[in-house]
């Protein structure tokens, strides 16, 4: 997985990019948690969401927001993060302009990022939440969701209660023409320390159902 640098809105950007393996190859990016709190693109769960997304022939992104190793810039609070990440998927469709379509996945802080692009971009038609923040973080600009996708939660999730995940699910639920998935994993705290055969399980569970060609969700 090659070393990319690229440009964002605050000077370079650093990231981990998979080519697709095909012109047409659909494209994945990969949010990583709260810069503030260490997050990092070499977190563990982004990096096992990555190697799940290029495994499955995605030309896959996953990189660094500003002020995080390589990349330029400081932390903004998420305003700025929604811009790199903006800018990073727009690298990204310069090599792949003719992606059959597009997918978002994010863990707690990048999760929370990741729907607010999901927002701006109509190409987006999946999204895998891990352990959004609903508790910390306003999450009412869903309205109306855009896309189908998933949610996953630890049942143990001490930094966002499942009761507050619950809610958003609800809310989104209430929306025609999407569908959400969501998942529960038992004894799992937020960084499913010791639940991640059983997190990526559900992601690749997901991703079966909604990459069969006769998936009933579009």
């Amino acid at each position: 997985m090659p070393e990319v640098i690229f440009p964002g809105p605050e000077g370079r950007l650093e990231g981990r990019f998979s080519p697709g393996p095909r012109p047409r190859a659909p494209v994945a990016m990969i949010l990583h948690p709260h810069p503030t709190a260490g997050g990092t693109m070499n977190n563990k769960i982004v990096q096992e969401l990555y190697k799940t997304f290029q495994r499955r022939g995605f030309a896959t992104l996953r990189f660094n927001f500003r002020g995080v190793g390589k990349s330029q810039g400081t932390f903004d609070n998420g305003i700025g993060e929604l811009s790199d990440a903006a800018s990073a998927l727009d690298w990204v469709q310069s090599f792949h302009p003719e992606a059959s379509t597009t997918w978002i996945a994010g863990f707690s802080f990048g999760a929370w990022i990741g729907m607010q692009l999901l927002m701006r971009r109509p190409e987006i038609r999946g999204f895998i939440s891990v352990a959004p923040p609903a508790n910390m973080y306003d999450f009412t600009f869903l309205a109306p969701c855009p896309a189908s996708g998933i949610i996953i939660q630890g049942e143990n999730d001490e930094v966002s209660p499942p009761l507050a995940t619950q809610k958003l699910v609800d809310k989104l639920r209430t929306q025609k023409h999407i569908t959400i998935h969501h998942d529960t994993i038992p004894k799992a705290n937020h960084f499913f320390e010791h639940e991640m055969p059983e997190l990526m399980g559900s992601v690749d569970k997901y991703l079966d159902m909604r990459l069969d060609p006769n998936s009933p969700i579009r």
